[in-house]
């Protein structure tokens, strides 16, 4: 799988995991220097509380459209770490 924004892979995985129609990709799949860490969390009643990114490439930015679980309840604990994606940016498989 691959993320995409911007025309720019963010992120490119053979291993995602995919819940509730989201592949979570693994933080060694990222790459990092478009991500830049957000102030914003949630809460999800079974994953536990989300930590945001906000996504820079070049002169564009879109805030907090990366998120992860990064101390994700005991039911969730597959997903530590990993990086899901919305807001505009594409996730496709690789060809």
């Amino acid at each position: 799988m691959r993320a995409i924004w911007k025309n720019t892979i963010l992120a490119e995985s053979d291993t995602t995991i995919e819940i509730e129609g989201n592949h979570y990709f693994p933080p060694s799949s990222l790459r990092w220097e478009f991500f830049k860490p957000s102030n914003r969390h949630s809460v999800c009643s079974w994953k536990g509380e989300a930590s945001y990114y906000s996504l820079q490439v070049g002169h564009f930015e879109n805030p907090d459209a990366a998120w992860t679980y990064p101390q994700p309840q005991e039911k969730a604990k597959s997903i530590e770490g990993y990086m899901a994606f919305w807001k505009g940016v594409q996730v496709v498989g690789k060809n």
